[in-house]
């Protein structure tokens, strides 16, 4: 038999691990958090339970639990999905928290966060717990009330959606960097064919300001447009990780304004995710 002393121990030991699954169940520090936490009751109630494997068992109570969120997100949802950006992961370096880096040593762009919000909350628990977790088939089917082909069909689904976007890999960060600023370089100076010969044909910008001000943007002389109307922005801008990712966190009095994620492909930036909703920035408490 297992105390509560044991689960305590091993929920503490697996906390950084249940947290990123959460995250990217959910999309969402905040409803990560909560998610874990409500694992965490219920784990705590739970101490007379003989369990073989409690690493297993404890992601299994956390997909639950963001599976019954993702359900009642889906019934009541009012943002328009085309315009929601996932919270981003901001990389601050040395002193940055042991839990953001954990989530930050398997990074998922924000690109892919946005198509996984799109799928259905079963589509999307088989996808992330298996092909980012690899969970069995065997485990994640009874959490999604599935056969395990049932489960393996799932997540076939949900691949075949984020097909051509980067799961993991070593990226080549100083032709990310060079791509970031010389698009910093064309916006300050409102260089309109600059911008436009950096994107890719099927680029895409979304800004997310929680608001009237969120709107998606397709084609890159449109977006090239969008950048000049807002360079005065770029001078306070500083570049970062994102997700593991090519960003921009532009700072003013001291705080973020807004959060920029590059994803690029064939050498050229082909998406921009913008988080510019000032409340959800404030909950992120980003070392700047």
């Amino acid at each position: 038999m297992q105390d509560e002393n044991f689960w305590a121990a091993q929920f503490e030991r697996h906390r950084g691990r249940l947290r990123a699954v959460a995250y990217r169940m959910l999309g969402s520090f905040t409803e990560a958090d909560d998610a874990v936490q409500e694992a965490w009751l219920r784990v705590s109630s739970a101490s007379g339970e003989d369990v073989r494997d409690a690493g297993s068992w404890l992601t299994t109570v956390v997909s639950r639990q963001c599976l019954n969120m993702l359900r009642a997100r889906s019934t009541r949802r009012e943002d328009p999905l085309d315009t929601r950006v996932p919270d981003p992961v901001v990389e601050s370096g040395d002193g940055a928290d042991p839990a953001e880096q954990e989530v930050l040593a398997d990074s998922v762009g924000l690109a892919l966060l946005v198509v996984l919000d799109a799928l259905a909350p079963a589509e999307r628990l088989a996808f992330v717990l298996h092909d980012m977790f690899a969970v069995p088939f065997d485990e994640i089917a009874p959490i999604v009330d599935r056969t395990p082909a049932g489960a393996r069909q799932l997540a076939s689904r949900a691949r075949r959606r984020v097909q051509g976007l980067p799961l993991t890999g070593s990226p080549d960060r100083r032709q990310q960097r060079r791509m970031v600023e010389a698009w910093l370089a064309a916006a300050r100076g409102g260089d309109f064919a600059a911008l436009v010969e950096l994107l890719h044909p099927d680029a895409v910008l979304r800004v997310d300001t929680g608001g009237a001000g969120s709107k998606l943007v397709r084609g890159p002389a449109e977006i090239a447009g969008q950048a000049v109307l807002f360079r005065a922005g770029g001078r306070l801008a500083r570049l970062a990780l994102v997700n593991g990712g090519p960003g921009i966190v532009a700072v003013q009095d001291g705080r973020a304004r807004s959060v920029l994620a590059f994803t690029l492909r064939d050498g050229l930036i082909v998406e921009i995710d913008i988080l510019a909703d000032a409340t959800r920035l404030s909950t992120l408490e980003l070392s700047l």
